[in-house]
Protein backbone atom coordinates (compact mmCIF):
# COMPACT_ATOMS: atom_id res chain seq x y z
CA UNK A 1 0.00 0.00 0.00
CA UNK A 2 1.20 3.65 -1.48
CA UNK A 3 2.29 5.85 1.67
CA UNK A 4 0.84 9.39 1.47
CA UNK A 5 3.13 12.45 1.41
CA UNK A 6 2.73 14.51 4.78
CA UNK A 7 1.58 18.13 3.57
CA UNK A 8 4.90 19.55 5.10
CA UNK A 9 6.58 16.75 3.14
CA UNK A 10 5.00 17.86 -0.30
CA UNK A 11 5.84 21.54 0.57
CA UNK A 12 9.85 20.71 1.18
CA UNK A 13 9.98 18.67 -1.93
CA UNK A 14 8.23 21.57 -4.20
CA UNK A 15 10.83 23.94 -2.54
CA UNK A 16 13.50 21.93 -3.21
CA UNK A 17 12.01 21.49 -6.79
CA UNK A 18 12.00 25.21 -7.65
CA UNK A 19 15.33 26.16 -6.11
CA UNK A 20 17.91 23.84 -7.57
CA UNK A 21 17.48 25.44 -11.10
CA UNK A 22 17.37 29.07 -9.60
CA UNK A 23 20.72 27.72 -7.68
CA UNK A 24 22.45 26.04 -10.78
CA UNK A 25 22.06 29.69 -12.66
CA UNK A 26 23.79 31.29 -10.21
CA UNK A 27 26.15 28.88 -9.30
CA UNK A 28 27.00 28.59 -13.10
CA UNK A 29 30.20 29.08 -14.17
CA UNK A 30 31.96 27.61 -11.39
CA UNK A 31 34.84 26.33 -13.62
CA UNK A 32 36.23 27.62 -16.86
CA UNK A 33 34.20 27.51 -20.44
CA UNK A 34 35.50 25.81 -23.44
CA UNK A 35 34.68 27.79 -26.56
CA UNK A 36 35.02 25.74 -29.50
CA UNK A 37 35.82 27.29 -32.52
CA UNK A 38 35.54 24.73 -35.88
CA UNK A 39 38.02 26.64 -37.83
CA UNK A 40 41.72 27.61 -37.93
CA UNK A 41 42.96 30.78 -35.90
CA UNK A 42 42.29 33.63 -38.02
CA UNK A 43 39.13 34.41 -40.31
CA UNK A 44 36.15 35.96 -39.88
CA UNK A 45 34.31 32.73 -37.66
CA UNK A 46 37.99 33.11 -35.25
CA UNK A 47 37.51 36.72 -35.54
CA UNK A 48 33.66 36.71 -33.88
CA UNK A 49 34.39 33.57 -31.52
CA UNK A 50 37.11 35.52 -29.83
CA UNK A 51 35.17 38.47 -29.41
CA UNK A 52 32.50 37.10 -27.92
CA UNK A 53 34.56 34.68 -25.62
CA UNK A 54 35.98 37.78 -24.80
CA UNK A 55 33.18 39.02 -23.32
CA UNK A 56 31.29 36.02 -22.01
CA UNK A 57 34.90 36.02 -19.92
CA UNK A 58 34.39 39.16 -18.49
CA UNK A 59 30.63 39.06 -17.99
CA UNK A 60 30.53 35.78 -16.04
CA UNK A 61 33.69 36.61 -14.36
CA UNK A 62 35.11 32.85 -15.39
CA UNK A 63 38.04 31.98 -17.95
CA UNK A 64 36.98 31.20 -21.33
CA UNK A 65 38.86 29.19 -23.07
CA UNK A 66 39.51 29.17 -26.66
CA UNK A 67 39.41 25.75 -28.75
CA UNK A 68 39.96 25.40 -32.55
CA UNK A 69 39.00 22.32 -34.22
CA UNK A 70 39.18 22.57 -37.40
CA UNK A 71 38.20 19.92 -40.10
CA UNK A 72 35.83 18.74 -42.55
CA UNK A 73 33.69 21.41 -43.17
CA UNK A 74 33.34 22.10 -39.62
CA UNK A 75 32.02 18.37 -38.37
CA UNK A 76 35.51 17.69 -36.13
CA UNK A 77 34.74 20.15 -33.54
CA UNK A 78 30.88 20.32 -33.99
CA UNK A 79 31.15 16.44 -33.37
CA UNK A 80 33.37 17.27 -30.38
CA UNK A 81 31.13 19.42 -28.57
CA UNK A 82 27.79 17.35 -29.87
CA UNK A 83 29.46 14.44 -27.88
CA UNK A 84 30.64 16.30 -24.73
CA UNK A 85 29.17 16.76 -21.07
CA UNK A 86 25.40 18.27 -21.25
CA UNK A 87 27.12 20.81 -18.55
CA UNK A 88 27.53 24.33 -20.03
CA UNK A 89 30.90 24.33 -19.90
CA UNK A 90 31.40 23.05 -23.93
CA UNK A 91 30.26 25.49 -26.22
CA UNK A 92 30.22 25.57 -30.20
CA UNK A 93 30.35 28.78 -32.31
CA UNK A 94 28.48 26.99 -34.73
CA UNK A 95 28.18 28.58 -38.50
CA UNK A 96 25.81 27.98 -41.98
CA UNK A 97 27.57 24.82 -42.06
CA UNK A 98 25.88 22.82 -39.13
CA UNK A 99 22.93 23.08 -41.60
CA UNK A 100 23.91 22.72 -45.06
CA UNK A 101 26.74 19.16 -43.89
CA UNK A 102 23.64 16.88 -42.64
CA UNK A 103 22.84 17.30 -46.74
CA UNK A 104 26.38 17.64 -47.87
CA UNK A 105 28.55 14.69 -46.27
CA UNK A 106 27.60 11.25 -46.49
CA UNK A 107 28.99 10.20 -43.50
CA UNK A 108 27.79 12.54 -40.25
CA UNK A 109 29.26 11.11 -37.02
CA UNK A 110 26.47 13.59 -35.05
CA UNK A 111 22.93 14.34 -35.67
CA UNK A 112 22.65 18.08 -34.78
CA UNK A 113 19.10 17.79 -34.36
CA UNK A 114 19.62 15.37 -31.20
CA UNK A 115 23.02 16.27 -29.80
CA UNK A 116 23.07 20.24 -29.98
CA UNK A 117 20.76 22.60 -28.32
CA UNK A 118 20.39 26.46 -29.46
CA UNK A 119 21.72 29.22 -27.40
CA UNK A 120 21.49 32.45 -29.20
CA UNK A 121 22.24 33.69 -32.65
CA UNK A 122 25.45 35.49 -32.53
CA UNK A 123 25.36 37.99 -35.87
CA UNK A 124 24.77 37.85 -39.87
CA UNK A 125 26.48 38.41 -42.33
CA UNK A 126 25.45 39.30 -46.49
CA UNK A 127 27.18 38.00 -49.14
CA UNK A 128 27.55 39.95 -52.16
CA UNK A 129 27.23 38.87 -55.66
CA UNK A 130 30.13 40.49 -57.56
CA UNK A 131 30.97 40.34 -60.96
CA UNK A 132 34.46 41.40 -62.74
CA UNK A 133 34.56 45.07 -63.70
CA UNK A 134 35.24 44.13 -67.52
CA UNK A 135 32.15 42.27 -67.69
CA UNK A 136 29.04 44.46 -68.68
CA UNK A 137 26.78 43.43 -65.63
CA UNK A 138 25.84 46.80 -63.95
CA UNK A 139 22.63 45.35 -62.29
CA UNK A 140 21.24 41.66 -61.81
CA UNK A 141 18.21 41.65 -64.71
CA UNK A 142 21.09 42.40 -67.38
CA UNK A 143 23.21 39.72 -66.19
CA UNK A 144 20.10 37.84 -66.39
CA UNK A 145 18.91 38.66 -69.32
CA UNK A 146 22.79 37.84 -70.97
CA UNK A 147 22.70 34.26 -69.22
CA UNK A 148 19.52 33.56 -70.18
CA UNK A 149 20.36 34.40 -73.56
CA UNK A 150 23.47 32.52 -73.51
CA UNK A 151 23.21 29.49 -71.86
CA UNK A 152 26.48 27.91 -70.16
CA UNK A 153 28.64 30.74 -71.43
CA UNK A 154 28.88 32.29 -67.94
CA UNK A 155 31.19 30.73 -65.27
CA UNK A 156 31.22 31.65 -61.15
CA UNK A 157 33.34 30.90 -58.53
CA UNK A 158 33.45 29.25 -55.40
CA UNK A 159 35.15 28.48 -51.96
CA UNK A 160 34.73 24.88 -53.14
CA UNK A 161 32.01 22.11 -53.94
CA UNK A 162 29.55 22.74 -50.94
CA UNK A 163 30.37 26.13 -49.74
CA UNK A 164 27.63 29.19 -48.52
CA UNK A 165 29.07 31.19 -51.47
CA UNK A 166 28.39 27.73 -54.18
CA UNK A 167 25.15 26.99 -52.73
CA UNK A 168 24.23 30.47 -53.01
CA UNK A 169 24.57 30.48 -56.50
CA UNK A 170 22.86 27.49 -57.17
CA UNK A 171 20.01 28.79 -55.30
CA UNK A 172 20.51 31.50 -57.65
CA UNK A 173 19.90 29.43 -60.53
CA UNK A 174 17.31 27.48 -59.66
CA UNK A 175 15.50 30.36 -58.62
CA UNK A 176 16.39 32.12 -61.79
CA UNK A 177 15.86 29.28 -64.22
CA UNK A 178 19.57 29.86 -65.46
CA UNK A 179 22.31 28.32 -66.79
CA UNK A 180 26.05 29.51 -65.24
CA UNK A 181 28.76 27.17 -65.04
CA UNK A 182 30.48 26.10 -61.82
CA UNK A 183 34.35 26.17 -61.33
CA UNK A 184 34.92 25.37 -57.60
CA UNK A 185 38.66 26.50 -55.81
CA UNK A 186 40.20 25.81 -53.22
CA UNK A 187 38.99 28.66 -50.87
CA UNK A 188 38.36 31.65 -50.91
CA UNK A 189 41.37 33.33 -51.82
CA UNK A 190 41.83 31.00 -54.85
CA UNK A 191 38.27 31.76 -55.91
CA UNK A 192 38.73 35.64 -55.75
CA UNK A 193 41.95 35.86 -57.14
CA UNK A 194 39.90 33.44 -59.91
CA UNK A 195 37.37 36.34 -60.15
CA UNK A 196 39.81 39.43 -60.25
CA UNK A 197 41.29 37.54 -63.30
CA UNK A 198 38.44 36.74 -64.89
CA UNK A 199 38.81 33.38 -65.52
CA UNK A 200 35.01 33.72 -64.01
CA UNK A 201 32.79 36.11 -64.32
CA UNK A 202 30.32 36.81 -60.96
CA UNK A 203 30.05 34.55 -57.53
CA UNK A 204 29.56 35.55 -54.16
CA UNK A 205 31.54 37.11 -51.46
CA UNK A 206 31.96 38.78 -47.94
CA UNK A 207 32.08 42.45 -48.31
CA UNK A 208 34.91 42.44 -46.36
CA UNK A 209 36.82 40.30 -49.36
CA UNK A 210 35.37 42.85 -51.93
CA UNK A 211 35.47 46.36 -50.61
CA UNK A 212 39.42 46.74 -51.49
CA UNK A 213 39.15 45.51 -55.13
CA UNK A 214 36.26 47.51 -55.76
CA UNK A 215 38.39 50.86 -54.82
CA UNK A 216 40.85 49.79 -57.59
CA UNK A 217 38.21 49.19 -60.35
CA UNK A 218 39.12 45.28 -60.64
CA UNK A 219 34.95 43.92 -59.20
CA UNK A 220 32.03 45.21 -59.09
CA UNK A 221 28.91 44.40 -56.49
CA UNK A 222 25.49 44.48 -58.11
CA UNK A 223 23.39 43.10 -55.19
CA UNK A 224 23.17 41.57 -51.59
CA UNK A 225 22.24 38.33 -50.75
CA UNK A 226 20.04 39.12 -47.49
CA UNK A 227 16.36 39.34 -47.60
CA UNK A 228 16.03 42.85 -46.95
CA UNK A 229 18.67 45.42 -47.68
CA UNK A 230 21.56 45.08 -45.21
CA UNK A 231 22.62 48.53 -43.23
CA UNK A 232 25.34 50.47 -44.80
CA UNK A 233 25.34 48.85 -47.70
CA UNK A 234 23.84 50.73 -50.89
CA UNK A 235 22.93 48.05 -53.29
CA UNK A 236 19.51 46.30 -53.83
CA UNK A 237 18.75 42.85 -52.69
CA UNK A 238 19.08 40.00 -55.12
CA UNK A 239 15.17 39.54 -54.65
CA UNK A 240 14.41 42.63 -55.59
CA UNK A 241 16.59 42.90 -58.16
CA UNK A 242 15.00 40.74 -60.12
CA UNK A 243 14.88 36.83 -58.45
CA UNK A 244 11.99 36.86 -55.91
CA UNK A 245 12.77 34.70 -52.89
CA UNK A 246 16.41 34.75 -53.02
CA UNK A 247 17.88 34.74 -49.85
CA UNK A 248 21.28 33.97 -48.53
CA UNK A 249 23.55 34.77 -45.02
CA UNK A 250 26.24 33.69 -42.90
CA UNK A 251 25.28 33.01 -39.78
CA UNK A 252 27.03 32.58 -36.37
CA UNK A 253 25.23 31.26 -33.61
CA UNK A 254 25.80 29.43 -30.27
CA UNK A 255 25.40 25.77 -29.30
CA UNK A 256 25.31 23.61 -26.94
CA UNK A 257 25.44 19.61 -25.84
CA UNK A 258 21.37 18.37 -25.83
CA UNK A 259 20.23 17.79 -22.42
CA UNK A 260 23.00 20.86 -20.89
CA UNK A 261 20.46 22.32 -17.76
CA UNK A 262 17.54 25.07 -19.49
CA UNK A 263 19.02 27.72 -16.15
CA UNK A 264 22.41 27.16 -18.14
CA UNK A 265 21.31 28.02 -21.49
CA UNK A 266 19.18 30.73 -20.08
CA UNK A 267 22.07 32.14 -18.23
CA UNK A 268 24.28 32.03 -21.36
CA UNK A 269 21.59 33.72 -23.54
CA UNK A 270 21.20 36.90 -21.75
CA UNK A 271 24.79 36.90 -21.53
CA UNK A 272 25.18 36.95 -25.10
CA UNK A 273 21.91 39.40 -25.88
CA UNK A 274 23.53 41.84 -23.18
CA UNK A 275 27.04 41.36 -25.02
CA UNK A 276 25.61 42.38 -28.52
CA UNK A 277 24.71 45.22 -27.31
CA UNK A 278 27.30 46.57 -25.64
CA UNK A 279 28.76 49.71 -28.33
CA UNK A 280 31.90 48.50 -28.52
CA UNK A 281 30.99 45.31 -29.77
CA UNK A 282 28.47 46.40 -32.53
CA UNK A 283 31.18 48.83 -33.47
CA UNK A 284 33.99 45.77 -33.51
CA UNK A 285 31.38 43.81 -35.51
CA UNK A 286 30.16 46.85 -38.01
CA UNK A 287 34.07 46.44 -39.16
CA UNK A 288 33.33 43.37 -40.54
CA UNK A 289 30.24 44.33 -41.70
CA UNK A 290 28.46 41.81 -39.59
CA UNK A 291 25.01 42.73 -37.86
CA UNK A 292 24.71 41.27 -34.03
CA UNK A 293 21.06 39.83 -34.07
CA UNK A 294 20.52 37.93 -30.62
CA UNK A 295 17.30 36.53 -29.27
CA UNK A 296 15.98 33.80 -27.84
CA UNK A 297 17.15 29.98 -28.05
CA UNK A 298 13.48 28.76 -29.65
CA UNK A 299 13.73 31.76 -32.00
CA UNK A 300 17.54 30.10 -33.51
CA UNK A 301 15.79 27.04 -33.39
CA UNK A 302 13.47 27.59 -35.70
CA UNK A 303 15.64 29.41 -38.04
CA UNK A 304 18.08 26.19 -38.06
CA UNK A 305 15.49 24.65 -39.11
CA UNK A 306 14.42 26.46 -41.87
CA UNK A 307 18.07 26.59 -43.04
CA UNK A 308 18.35 22.55 -42.82
CA UNK A 309 15.33 22.24 -45.14
CA UNK A 310 16.27 25.11 -47.65
CA UNK A 311 20.10 23.75 -48.13
CA UNK A 312 18.52 20.11 -48.35
CA UNK A 313 16.74 21.35 -51.13
CA UNK A 314 19.63 22.91 -52.82
CA UNK A 315 22.11 20.47 -52.31
CA UNK A 316 19.55 17.66 -53.64
CA UNK A 317 19.35 19.95 -56.85
CA UNK A 318 22.58 21.12 -56.89
CA UNK A 319 23.84 17.56 -56.78
CA UNK A 320 26.86 18.51 -54.37
CA UNK A 321 27.94 15.75 -51.94
CA UNK A 322 30.94 15.73 -49.99
CA UNK A 323 32.44 12.01 -48.83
Amino acid sequence: MMATLSKPLLAAIFFLAVQQPVALAQEYPARPIQFVIPFTPGGSTDAVGRLIAQRLAAVLGQTVVIDNRPGAGTNIGSAFVAKAPPDGYTVLEATSSLAINPSLYKNMTFDATKELTPVAMLTQTPQLMVVNASTPFKTVRELLVYARANPGKLSYGSSGNGATNHLAMELFKSLAKVDLVHIPYKGGSPALTGLIAGDVQVMFLPPVLVTPHEKTGRLRSIAVSTATRFPGIDLPTVAEAGVPGFESSVWFALFAPMGTPRPVIDKLNTTINRILKEPEVIAQLGKDVMMPVGGTPEELGVYFKLELNRFATVVRDSGAKVD
